[in-house]
């Protein structure tokens, strides 16, 4: 199995240099994993009906795409 594929991300902050503050990177990955299960359960539900796994997963990289947020990026912590 290819560990890199399912890696966690090095979280960053808009400056580069690492988060380290051990309970925020707990809680992105934890966020993170859950996004990815969630992601999966999706996409095999989808297959399952018989969708095209192509259009599936560029539907999903376009809905992050348009996501926007309320909060603006910083460039210290808060």
């Amino acid at each position: 199995m290819d560990n890199s594929k399912n890696a966690i991300p090095r979280w960053e902050k808009p400056d580069g240099s690492p988060v380290s503050c051990t309970e925020k990177v707990m809680v992105l990955n934890e966020n993170y994993e859950e996004l990815r299960s969630m992601i999966k359960d999706a996409l095999e539900d989808a297959l399952v009906l018989g969708c095209s796994e192509k259009q599936v997963r560029e539907s999903f990289h376009a809905l992050i795409d348009e996501i926007q947020s309320d909060i603006k990026e910083c460039q210290h912590n808060p």
